[in-house]
Order: C-alpha cells, then structure tokens, then sequence
C-alpha cells in the first residue's frame, strides 16, 4: 500500500499556496497542523505521539509514504485522536511517521470527511462540524513560525537553552517579601479624606474555605499583616485562566479618593515599531508581579480589608489598587532602561525580548535574566516562552513578517451575542476597536453602531446594525498581515473622505502599515467636498506625524476637488489652518483619478498619478506654494517649471560681505567650531541651518514672509520661532522674532481674545494749563523734501487746540524726537492713533 505526503517541514509548507498551517490543540496538546488536500493519509509524528502518550495500533499493511527526498514507512496508526479546531471537537484516525517538523498532517481521507474546502487565494480552510455547522479557519499568519513554541512548551527548566543557567529567577514560589527597593509604592489621598470602611462580603463554603487558605499562605510569606487600621475593603474572587481563584479587594471606595499616578504606559504601536527585523522571540511574565514591590509603611493600613477571619492590611502592592500598573510600570522601566528599544520591550509585568538571529538571542536572553537576578525579580516559567518564530504579545501575533491579529481573541468576538443595549455596543466596539489598524474604513462600518449612542435616540437593532456586527466579525477573521515598517524608507499614504467619514492607508513598499479612520463630526457634514478631502489629509498627517515628520512623503488622493484648495485665490480660515499644520511637513501631494482601490492596486497606479498644470495657477500663488515645502508636482504643456529659491540666493550673495560670518570662516579653517560648516558653494551653515547675514532688509523679509504672508496667519512667537529656528539662524533670532510679534499691528488688533479686557472707554480730564497736555501723531508717506524729510510730526494742545507742525524723517530715533520738543515742557503726553 503507497502513500503520498508534499511537506513534512514548516519552512516548505509555509512558502506553499494551495495548503493552511495552523496551531491547534490535539490531545489537547497545542500542535502544528497542516491541511493538505494532496496528501493520501492523515499523518502524526512519532515524536509528538510518543512525547503526549498517544495510543498506537499496528496497521495491518505497511504503508509506503512518498516524502519530499525520500520513502518512509509507517506501521502504526493513532486511532481517534482528537483535535479541537476554532473551539470545535473533530475525530482523526493519524498514521504515525518518522519525521521531524510538522505534528499533524490533515489529508484527503480526513479532509473529505469533513466536507473540507482550502481556499488557496484567502488561505483558508472551510469544514463542516459533526453537528452540521460549517466553521472557517483562516491563517492570518502562518504558524509554523510557532514550531519551537510546540517543543518548548511544557519542557523542564534545565532543558531550556540560556534558561537553564538561571533557575533561581524562575522559583515555584515567590521566596518571600521583596527586598527594599528605591521604589515604593505610595497611596497619597485627596485633601480632606476620612477613613472609609465597608463589612466584608458574604461567601460560600468553597470561596470562603480558598479565602482562609489564600489569607495564611500570605501570613506566611509576610504579604499581609494583622491589622487595626481604620480603613477597610471587603474582598472578592475571580477566576484565572487556569482554572484557580485570584482573592482581590474591592477597594473601589480607596481609588474614588486616591490621587492618580501619572506615570505613561507605552503606546502599543510604538512598541511593534521597534521589532521590524526581528526573527527570534522570547517572552517572559513575572511570577505575582504586583507582589513584588512594596508599600510605604506609612501607607500600609490604607490597604486593609475585611474578613470574615479578621482585618488585614498588605505590606506588598495589592490587586485593585489604582496606581499599581504605573508603579510596575516604573519599575521594569527603571529595571530595562538601558535596554529597551533596542532587545527588550516592557509593558507593565510583561517583557519581551527579540533579535534577528538565535546567536544575538542567546546573548539578549542573557542579559535580561542577568537583570532580573540581580533585582531578585521572579518569572513564572509556565507562563514564558522562549526561541519563538512567531508570539502572541498584547493581542497580537508578531512574526518576521509583521503583525497579525491573534486568533485566540478573535474567538472572543465571533462568540459576542448582538448587543440589546447601548452598553453593550460600547463593550463591543471597544473590543473590536484595539485591532481597528487591521480593518480598513472601521469608523464608516460601525456607523449603523455608533448612531444608537446618540444622546436620546431611540434603541433600535435593525438590519443595518446586523450586517455591520457580522461584517466587523468577518474583517477580523481575514484581517491582513501589517508589516513593521522602516522608518529609515519612505512612505505612502492614500486618503479619501465622503458623507460617513474619513479613511486613510498608511504603506511601504507597497505593504499596508496601518489603516486609520474616523466618522464626521456634527459641523465637518457641512464642509465641501475638497475641505473633507484635505480634512483626511490633515487627519493622517496627525495621527501618523511620527512616521510623516522629517523626510519627504508621498499622499494620493482619488479626488481632482483637492487641487482648487491650492489654486483658488482666496482661502478661508479653516484651510489656513491647515495649510499651516502642512507647513511643517516635506509632502509630495499626487492626484488619483477614479474611486479605484488604491490600496490593492498601489503600486501600480503611482505612475498614473495626475500632475497640477501650472498655468492653471497664479504666478504669486505658485511662489507661496513654493515656500509651503508641499512638494506638489507643477507642470506646463511642454515643459516642467521649476520654482527658483532666490532668497537662498540673496543669503548666500549676503554672506560675502557681512564680517562676522568671514571671522566664522576663519574659525572653520582652523578647526575651532564644529557647530558651524561650510558647504562646496562656500555658504555658512549653523547646524543645518542657513546663516542670514547681518542685512536688515534681509532679515526684515524672513521675518515678514514667516508672519506677514497671506499663509503665515500671524503666528504667535513661539511658534514663529519654532518654525523660523529650523532653516535660519542668525544672532538674536529669538530676540527679533518677539519685537516683530509685539510690534505687529494687526496682531494687536485682531488678537484681542488673547489680551486682557481694555474696560470701558473714559473721557479725559481737561487740563487746566496751556500746554499741560497734548496729543500727537505721525503723517507719513509724503513725497521727500530736497532736506530729507518725509513726515510731518503735528503735535495739538488739548486745552486751545493750538498745533505745532515739526518735519521730520522715518528714520529718526526716539532720541533725536525727545531732542525736538525738549523745549516743551508737559505734564503728561495723550498718544493718538489712527
């Protein structure tokens, strides 16, 4: 008897398009299982049937197997071993072979059985339960990365490579209270708080017998302590994953009065940014983490709670404490500092540590244990992992390849009943909303959801909402693999906008990074078209700024009404604003005609990307567009038209003459300043920053350009200078930056909300002398005289009106004007303005 099997390795199986590799639990052992529709049997190895006692039956003919490389016999056979796929129970009758790699090998004899369906072009396989019920498997990731997981799993300590030298950071038990540390965990209360103390709850035998149990093993480990504390919080039990009960207090009462711990956790995204290129994982969680720092004495009886056997109060941080995660957190920050970023990712009590190959592995893994040991930090080893292809961390799974949504909490949402509350939808799209990076145009799915939470709308499930809770299931099953991007590469991002929301990708190399979108605001559903379309521009360019800032990107829009944003003559506040946030950012905006799926189609449609012609726009919008930085691509009929940076020109041209910019010259030919270089055309620079010669209309002109211009709306100096600080330096930048600011009229003006209240308006005194008070102004702009003088300063008595007339020029001091009217003498000066 022959038979045929095409992949007995991982690495093989996983390269394949017509076969699915997935992680089950088989003999309720997690396994590596391979759906193969032409393989004659079903195979199992013999080191995996051996190693979990599977019985094994002689077969009644040898079966010839026909392997990649060579024949294999097989003489005996698993009878009905069972396989739990997607929370269903299956049969199999498996063929033992000798092989190395793969566990279990699902064939056509198996796979017919169960009506079984592989789609190639979803990599997926569809079967039919032995209830009726079809059920679909889709490999979002391909699990065969995971095969050390299946041969490290449940091995002994001193099995484990690197683990094995450091068998005191992995006890059975936590040895004791934790040594003292600069660290201590405070519980500092709202001004004004009295003691609060609840009775304790009522229990069944069974929780209360585990209470007693769990109270003296703590009494002996000095966790808790008899107490007399006037505090007191009744206790609660919860269960854990493996099937134990957690004794935890109730102290919602203490966290309503506790002021509340600052301390950040990390984003998870920037988390996943740090691993691109890594191929190796380990993952490592401490054994009762939160029991391993201390309290600080003084607020030790803050944390009593009440027993049926008594009040007791912990020495060590407790579950249900408000600041405990941020202390943790500070912790294993303080413990990793010097590594994280670089190996070694921390949140809260979980560490994991990558690198790219098993070498760099072997020396990480070292350190880290190293760290904990010398802390006194303890791990729980069956809840590490280590030499992982591929790991489950935060919901997610992470491979060489990317991120992909782990499987074990997409079972959790295609268990969700459809809500019948407005709660209920908010639990939902909560859950559904920590994988939305993984589900392009979220935000205009759920709409049918989120328009039930509206304040005093009617609750409603109609079909609509159906469709959107099953469509929410159905993206999550097939969600893609998100690669890790390279923030050293350039990349893409396509947006679009309509009436529901906004929508945007993020790309590299033709590789979906991340989606991003959100609904309409009440107000944005009245904008026009190309306001919503720079609406999403703006949004991804926020939400994305880490990936955007600094080098040049490209964004593609499906929609021409964008360009008339930068052709129209006259723009309104809003797209200032954003022309303003544009500002800061090296984009090269592109026009995609056509509601085509830019998204699967990316790569080739860059190059049909339509140009802004410029004759189309005013010659002194395209200057202003020019120094916008926006990249926008202009070209005539004939010829492309390049926009020449004269002022650059005009620094250079400057810095020729200005005296002290040749003593910095001289200074760089002698190797004394690194902070100023000077480039092949000869120009100071300062730090990447041009140096602007000591010429006042110069410097006069950056500074209006930076404030003044149509597209400058008048910053406020810090952000001027912020901005100005970037390209140009020169000495007393800030300096001249402010004097600008506060000598502009229209900000004076206009900025009113920003000033104190000028009160209401009050006449003047009348003066009882001649000559006691005037006022005066500046009549300026007149043709010059043959003297110089271009101004008439009128200066007028309040009390006879009397005017004195004095020419002047627009270039005298406020020094050379006291010299004027020094002669009169005045008690106090009215100033007038127009």
């Amino acid at each position: 008897m022959r038979g045929k099997v095409n992949h007995v390795a991982a690495e093989t199986a996983e390269e394949a398009p017509d076969v699915v590799l997935g992680t089950f639990l088989v003999n309720s052992e997690p396994a590596s299982v391979l759906f193969d529709s032409r393989a004659s049997h079903s195979f199992i190895t013999e080191q995996f049937a051996a190693k979990h006692n599977l019985p094994m039956s002689p077969m009644k003919q040898i079966l010839i197997v026909s392997s990649p490389g060579k024949e294999l016999e097989a003489s005996h056979l698993c009878p009905r071993v069972s396989m739990n796929i997607m929370g269903v129970e299956f049969l199999a009758n498996l063929i033992v072979l000798k092989t190395n790699g793969i566990d279990v090998i699902l064939g056509m004899d198996w796979l017919s059985g169960c009506d079984g369906v592989i789609q190639c072009r979803k990599r997926s396989v569809l079967l039919t339960s032995p209830q009726g019920d079809k059920i679909e498997y889709v490999a979002s990731v391909s699990p065969s990365r995971v095969g050390t997981v299946n041969h490290i799993k449940g091995m002994p300590l001193e099995d484990i490579r690197v683990v094995s030298e450091y068998p005191d950071v992995f006890p059975e038990d936590l040895p004791g209270m934790p040594p003292v540390r600069d660290i201590e965990f405070s519980i500092d209360l709202l001004p004004g708080t009295a003691p609060i103390s609840k009775r304790p709850y009522r229990m069944d035998v069974k929780d209360l017998r585990e209470h007693k149990k769990q109270i003296e093993e703590m009494l002996a480990k000095g966790f808790i302590r008899p107490s007399s504390s006037p505090w007191g919080a009744p206790v609660i039990f919860v269960d854990k994953k493996d099937g134990s009960r957690r004794m935890c207090v109730d102290y919602r009462s203490l966290n309503d009065v506790t002021i509340k711990n600052k301390y950040p956790l990390p984003r998870i995204e920037d988390l996943f940014d740090q691993m691109r290129g890594a191929k190796v994982f380990s993952k490592i969680d401490l054994r009762s983490g939160y029991h391993q720092l201390r309290i600080r004495p003084e607020d030790i009886p803050k944390t009593a709670f009440t027993t049926r056997y008594g009040l007791y109060e912990f020495t060590v941080m407790s579950f249900g404490l408000t600041n405990t995660p941020a202390y943790i957190m500070y912790l294993m920050n303080k413990v990793s500092m010097e590594y994280i970023d670089k190996f070694v990712v921390v949140f809260i009590d979980d560490i994991l540590v990558y690198s790219q190959n098993e070498e760099e592995h072997e020396e990480h893994l070292r350190i880290v244990l190293q760290k904990l040991r010398e802390n006194q930090l303890y791990a729980k080893l069956s809840k590490c992992d280590f030499w992982l292809r591929e790991v489950s961390f935060l919901g997610h799974v992470i491979t060489d390849g990317g991120i992909a949504v782990d499987p074990s909490k997409v079972q959790d949402v295609l268990n969700w009943n459809p809500p019948k509350t407005a709660p209920e939808i908010r639990s939902f799209l909560g859950l559904v909303g920590y994988y939305r990076i993984f589900i392009e145009g979220f935000s205009k799915i759920v709409k049918p959801m989120t328009s039930l939470l509206e304040k005093g709308k009617e609750f409603k499930w109609d079909a609509a909402c159906q469709k959107c809770f099953e469509d929410l299931k159905t993206r999550l099953t097939t969600a893609p693999m998100l690669i890790m991007p390279d923030i050293h590469k350039g990349f893409d991002v396509y947006c679009d906008a309509s009436r529901m929301g906004l929508g945007c990708v993020l790309m590299q190399e033709g590789k979906v990074v991340a989606y991003a979108s959100r609904q309409l605001r009440k107000h944005e559903q009245n904008y026009h078209t190309h306001d919503l379309e720079l609406a999403a521009v703006v949004h991804a360019l926020k939400i994305w700024r880490h990936y955007m800032i600094g080098n040049k990107r490209q964004i593609f829009m499906d929609h021409k009404s964008l360009k008339y944003i930068f052709t129209q003559q006259d723009l309104n506040l809003r797209q200032r604003r954003w022309l303003e946030l544009i500002k800061d950012y090296d984009l090269d905006i592109q026009y995609h005609p056509g509601k085509a799926n830019v998204v699967a189609d990316a790569l080739s449609r860059k190059g049909q990307a339509n140009m802004m012609i410029a004759r189309l726009m005013p010659q002194e919008l395209c200057w202003e567009m020019a120094r916008l930085k926006l990249g926008i691509v202009t070209q005539a009929e004939a010829m492309i038209m390049e926009i020449e940076p004269t002022l650059e020109q005009e620094i250079r041209k400057g810095q020729l003459t200005d005296a002290k910019i040749k003593e910095i010259k001289t200074q760089i030919g002698l190797g004394k300043t690194k902070d100023f270089t000077e480039d092949e055309q000869g120009t100071v620079w300062f730090r990447k920053r041009i140096c602007v010669p000591e010429i006042d209309h110069l410097r006069e002109l950056i500074l209006k350009e930076a404030h003044d211009s149509a597209y400058s709306i008048h910053p406020g100096r810090t952000k001027m200078y912020q901005d100005l600080k970037e390209r140009y330096w020169w000495y007393g930048l800030k300096r001249d930056v402010a004097t600008h600011v506060a000598l502009c009229d229209v900000c004076q003006r206009v900025k009113a909300e920003h000033q104190r209240p000028a009160g209401l308006l009050q006449p003047l005194k009348v003066p009882e002398w001649k000559w006691e008070e005037i006022g005066m102004d500046f009549i300026v702009g007149l043709p010059r005289t043959r003297d110089g003088y271009d101004s008439i300063w009128v200066i007028v008595d309040r009390l006879t009106k009397v005017a004195h007339f004095i020419p002047v020029k627009t270039t005298y001091t406020g020094a050379k004007l006291a010299e004027l009217y020094i002669h009169e003498l005045c008690v106090s000066t009215v100033f007038q303005r127009r």
